[in-house]
């Protein structure tokens, strides 16, 4: 079964962009718990990002934290579920230490993050959540005692220090982000991969069968970043092949650098689409990744209309002799 495109991306989102912070931990599970923690992070005590290059998500990754990504407000219930796993959480780390007989200091116990793309003035009234002027707009605590934060994307400045916050809002506000991310120097290294991300959010959104019309407004928000990431894709693999064939001859490897580029872009297109129609590529599905490369354009562009309504057992019965 797909999973909910919006849920694997803002893991793989928060995963490419903390992971040179510390250790993030997806779909933790609570020890004696049945339940699940989205993005459970542990900063590091040794870094080299700096806060100008992740902004406020920086400042967010100086403790530990749990990160609850929602697409819509949350509910009052999602909200209760989000700090019941928060406070289960920190009594399983208390009594891990005192079972080892040591002391965890306040600073060690995990803070809840929960990140959602718009936020009412009610809803904030109700927890009661208010601003801390450290903080940029649209950032809010619950209380002096709980270690809880609400992020209200839609309420972010538009400045650089959100921008990584921001590309998980919806419409204008995730359209901008989208430019800003486009915008970066090419040797960004954040650029390239957050733009391969949100393709593959794209592609799993079109896979999907079940496309209303604010997922349609979202894929045309992320079409853009897909078109930059297939050309930059495309224009590696030329480069990469062009290198190979200066040993073979100029005229060889420009050839070869078109063959290398458009059988890159191609494989990536097709194991996007197969992660977000099954959920993984096993063995048996990454074998017929080649067979499905090696046909002609019009079987391939042909495969790709039909994609969202084969299964598996269809394209292994078709692609793995």
């Amino acid at each position: 079964m797909t999973k909910n495109p919006f849920d694997q991306f803002s893991k793989q989102f928060f995963e490419e962009l903390l992971s040179p912070l510390g250790e993030v931990r997806i779909n933790y599970e609570i020890p004696g718990e049945p339940r699940f923690v989205d993005i459970w992070f542990i900063p590091s005590n040794q870094t080299t990002v700096s806060s100008s290059e992740l902004g406020i998500l920086t400042r967010i990754a100086k403790n530990p934290c749990l990160l609850e990504p929602f697409r819509k407000q949350p509910t009052a219930r999602e909200i209760h579920s989000c700090i019941f796993k928060l406070y289960h959480l920190e009594a399983e780390l208390i009594r891990d230490a005192k079972r080892d007989e040591n002391n965890i200091a306040d600073s060690e116990l995990p803070q809840l993050w929960i990140i959602s793309t718009s936020c009412t003035d009610q809803l904030l009234k109700d927890l009661p959540a208010t601003r801390d002027e450290t903080w940029p707009d649209g950032v809010y605590f619950v209380g002096k005692i709980l270690s809880v934060r609400i992020v209200a994307v839609d309420r972010l400045p538009r400045i650089k220090e959100t921008l990584w916050l921001r590309i998980l809002g919806k419409d204008l506000i995730q359209k901008q982000a989208v430019d800003e991310v486009i915008a970066l120097p090419k040797e960004d290294s954040k650029r390239l991969e957050i733009l391969k991300l949100l393709s593959k959010w794209k592609i799993s959104m079109e896979v999907n069968s079940e496309v209303n019309i604010e997922d349609k407004e979202l894929v045309m928000n992320l079409s853009k970043a897909y078109l930059e990431w297939e050309k930059e894709t495309e224009l590696r693999g030329m480069e990469r092949g062009m290198e190979r064939g200066m040993e073979r001859g100029m005229e060889r490897g420009m050839e070869r650098g078109m063959e290398i580029g458009k059988e890159t872009e191609r494989r990536s297109i097709m194991e996007n689409l197969l992660l977000a129609r099954f959920g993984e590529i096993d063995s048996e599905l990454s074998k017929i990744i080649q067979p499905i490369l090696n046909l002609s354009a019009p079987e391939y562009a042909a495969l790709l209309l039909q994609f969202s309504n084969l299964s598996r057992e269809d394209l292994l019965a078709r692609f793995r002799s």
